[in-house]
């Protein structure tokens, strides 16, 4: 990844590129902030690679003299699996073999492989870690939230409708270096477990009172199709849902909140917020943030009672609702 002051992009190497099919090399790098070589380099890996070759490289070195060899990293993982050896162990045994290694240097080896604890490792020797599923006993068990924040719509449409080089991205261009920012929309989601069943409004803000009016008017929609208690409120670390209000809103409901930067514990909001983004939000383009706002209700009544869903065979997840949604379904049929 590029890092915070490279003076070059991927797009501006491709620009530089450009320009040095009619104009000199050093010409070009010293209008653009970069030295010779630097812009000699991007052009000779443009010709050998083409496109290809003004992306990004990975920054580890070709050789590493120092790393572990790999017949002793086999050996690291053969005692692990035979004989379920602490990293002190095997440091010990290796240093006796003759060949010492360092216990911090075992520990990082069998993080890699996947051994570091014992629970991973069966009597006979395999791997038994397999990806945990998140299960649900009935509606309302477990709802989950979470927060996707998505950049607001300009009035007219953004560099989607009129495209990137033009005079309205400019002028929009213009605006930021001038300090002002078009901002941005939160859209607050909340899903239930079981059906699948999802709510979700485009709001200003991700703060804590914010997030305490949607979680109430969550409830109240749940409770209207047929959920009408919540066990158990599922989200990430987010300061809104750190907070003391959202937790005198929560009530008697258990508050979840997972493992830190592991989002998969949070998995069917964050696959929802996907599907959000590839139907939804970047499916066409808008011309105005009120129009994304409105067509953001239809989104909703679409998701529940008519897309197909594969948690449920197929059907949409009004179909896994208590009977008195089903009745409901043909007031948006």
């Amino acid at each position: 990844m590029t890092h915070a002051n490279a003076p070059l992009t991927v797009e501006g190497r491709r620009r530089l590129v450009a320009r040095c099919r009619t104009r000199p090399i050093s010409h070009v790098a010293a209008e653009m902030g970069v030295s010779r070589a630097t812009a000699s380099k991007w052009v000779n890996r443009y010709k050998r690679f083409g496109k290809v070759g003004l992306m990004d490289r990975s920054s580890s070195p070709i050789r590493q003299p120092s790393a572990t060899p790999g017949r002793l990293v086999k050996q690291i993982e053969s005692m692990r699996r035979e004989h379920k050896w602490s990293a002190s162990r095997i440091a010990f045994e290796l240093k006796q073999a003759g060949t010492p290694v360092s216990r911090r240097t075992i520990t990082r080896l069998l993080a890699q492989l996947g051994l570091n604890q014992r629970k991973f490792i069966d009597p006979n020797g395999e791997t038994n870690r397999e990806p945990q599923h998140i299960t649900t006993k009935r509606p309302g068990h477990m709802v989950h939230l979470d927060v996707k924040k998505v950049g607001r719509i300009p009035d007219g449409g953004g560099w989607r409708v009129h495209g990137k080089g033009s005079e309205k991205a400019k002028a929009v261009a213009r605006k930021k270096t001038r300090g002002t920012k078009t901002g941005y929309v939160y859209l607050h989601s909340a899903i239930d477990g079981h059906t699948r069943l999802a709510y979700t409004e485009a709001l200003p803000d991700e703060k804590a009172v914010t997030a305490v009016a949607f979680l109430g008017r969550a409830r109240a929609w749940f409770a209207e199709h047929g959920i009408a208690g919540i066990e158990r409120v599922v989200t990430d670390n987010g300061s809104c849902y750190r907070s003391a209000a959202f937790r005198d809103a929560v009530g008697t409901s258990r508050h979840q909140r997972i493992t830190p930067y592991t989002p998969r514990h949070n998995g069917k909001v964050e696959r929802y917020n996907r599907i959000l983004a590839e139907e939804f939000l970047y499916a066409r383009t808008w011309r105005s943030e009120d129009e994304r706002a409105t067509a953001l209700e239809v989104w909703n009544r679409h998701y529940n009672y008519h897309r197909p869903h594969g948690a449920h065979d197929g059907q949409p997840p009004a179909s896994a609702t208590p009977t008195r949604v089903n009745n409901l379904m043909t007031s948006y049929s």
